[in-house]
């Protein structure tokens, strides 16, 4: 039997990350580990600590997409302009590399598929694009500056000036199609993401400590989020009292959650059961299965590394993985978070960390967490 605890214990000892909460489950079979603190030189790690979870939010919204999917008020194929007229008639341009003013009109509109599957034209794809600078000035991506979003209506008017990337369905970019989804299920709802998220998920699960923002009497338990300098030395990039602390006006459906290793356990406790009694099986299954072609994957880069993407997370492509571990699905999150299931091993796997993942220690603690968590 592998020592979770042997493997992730030299990571905090030696400082690349101050903290951190780490869980493997099976069944009711539920390993925790709770190593360091919650800042540097501060209060101990809990089990129950609060983090921003980042890019795992992303497949907690393409569950609440597919609700909205199965109650009829969303059709996967469906043009999104009826009710996102700001992309309506887009403009693309010519090729990757071309500037700001080399456009063509779209030749086919977006749909919801293509907002979950990240073929959308909207994201990531290289920062050498023209559009790369405008995502994050324009519409604060790969921000943690929350309070300086624009509220949804005027961030999707800015969005409507930027052209795609790339065509609909014949690319992949990463990110910003899931922060559109924000936009689209309020509008679909007639509500809040806030609200229609602890409606529709968080509460029927439990996901007590799951938000978009953190509550006073959970101050106590947030850790504080640090970025990696040079030579790997730590520096603080927000603090527990910091952005997270007021409901923010833009819910960030790409990265904006934070929560706990049990709340991440009891979502991918519901994808195993193949969605429960809160989605459909086949639902789950469309979630879970990869919907690129290997150009898309090609294009996806460092994001995907070799996965797939199914709705909202990657997905292996390979019998297995190298991680022995056959099927995961799954996502990382860039302030050094993890979860992931792993259907037919039976496996839910949360990695909780403070640290954004930049540099090699940052993927380090990762890779011997999935080891680690394989072999167990």
């Amino acid at each position: 039997m592998v020592d979770l605890e042997a493997a992730l214990r030299p990571y905090v000892e030696s400082g690349d990350v101050p903290g951190l909460v780490a869980l493997v489950a099976r069944g009711d079979d539920v390993r925790t580990v709770v190593l360091g603190a919650q800042r540097l030189g501060g209060e101990p790690m809990r089990r129950d600590s609060v983090f921003r979870a980042a890019s795992i939010t992303k497949p907690m919204i393409a569950a609440v997409t597919m609700m909205l999917v199965e109650d009829g008020r969303l059709v996967l194929d469906d043009p999104v302009g009826d009710l996102l007229p700001e992309l309506a008639a887009p403009r693309v341009l010519r090729t990757l590399e071309s500037p700001l003013d080399d456009t063509v009109p779209s030749d086919r509109p977006i749909t919801t598929r293509h907002l979950l599957t990240g073929t959308a034209g909207q994201g990531f794809a290289t920062f050498e694009s023209a559009v790369s600078p405008l995502l994050i000035e324009e519409l604060g991506q790969a921000s943690m500056e929350l309070s300086q979003v624009p509220p949804p209506d005027e961030w999707m008017r800015r969005l409507g000036g930027i052209p795609l990337m790339h065509q609909p369905g014949e690319g992949w970019t990463y990110n910003l199609s899931f922060d559109v989804l924000t936009v689209l299920l309020e509008r679909a709802s007639g509500g809040p993401l806030v609200d229609l998220m602890e409606e529709r998920l968080f509460a029927p699960l439990g996901m007590v400590d799951t938000a978009f923002h953190v509550d006073a009497d959970q101050l106590d338990r947030f850790t504080t989020l640090y970025g990696r300098g040079d030579g790997g030395t730590l520096h603080v990039t927000d603090e527990a009292h910091g952005e997270f602390v007021h409901r923010p006006a833009f819910a960030s459906g790409s990265g904006g959650l934070v929560t706990t290793a049990d709340d991440c356990l009891a979502f991918g406790r519901m994808l195993l059961d193949e969605g429960g009694d809160l989605l459909s099986r086949d639902s789950v299954h469309l979630m879970m299965t990869d919907h690129t072609t290997p150009q898309q994957r090609e294009m996806g880069g460092f994001f995907l590394d070799g996965q797939g993407w199914g709705f909202g997370g990657g997905v292996d492509t390979e019998e297995l993985n190298p991680w022995n571990v056959p099927g995961r699905y799954g996502w990382v999150g860039g302030t050094g978070t993890s979860l992931y299931v792993e259907p037919r091993a039976g496996l839910v796997t949360v990695l909780l960390t403070q640290v954004e993942l930049l540099g090699p220690e940052a993927a380090a603690v990762l890779e011997a967490f999935w080891t680690a968590a394989a072999a167990d």
